[in-house]
């Protein structure tokens, strides 16, 4: 069996900096903002699962998480959600220089994230 983890996680926020400095404040995380696409990173610890600020929209509402998991093939674990029941939101789309990601909805109407990553260069 293939893994995947949990590799990150988003929440939605209407003010990024603001939602940045409140998590900053409270756990110390690290955060790095990125304007340039409109998002803001955290970091919780080291090897811990991190994620980030998205900016409010349709797709992630106020008060919304999205949890996404690694996979290998981003493309085929969209068609199987699909066959099972889910339905493709966001399909598979590059991250410059990070990878690709997809969202869909599950059955039930929640939203999660796939993630594929470059491979490292060492």
């Amino acid at each position: 069996m293939s893994k995947h983890p949990i590799v990150h996680v988003e929440l939605s926020a209407n003010n990024l900096a603001d939602a940045g400095k409140f998590y900053a404040d409270l756990f110390g995380w690290k955060i790095e903002h990125q304007p340039e696409l409109n998002y803001a990173t955290f970091e919780t610890g080291e090897g811990e699962v991190g994620g980030g600020f998205n900016q409010v929209s349709e797709n992630t509402p106020a008060g919304s998480a999205i949890v996404y998991v690694g996979t290998e093939d981003v493309e085929a674990s969209l068609k199987q959600a699909e066959s099972l029941g889910g339905k493709t939101l966001v399909p598979k789309t590059e991250i410059p220089q990070i990878g690709w990601f997809a969202l869909f909805s599950d059955p039930t109407g929640n939203i999660v994230g796939l993630f594929n990553g470059l491979p490292e260069q060492g």
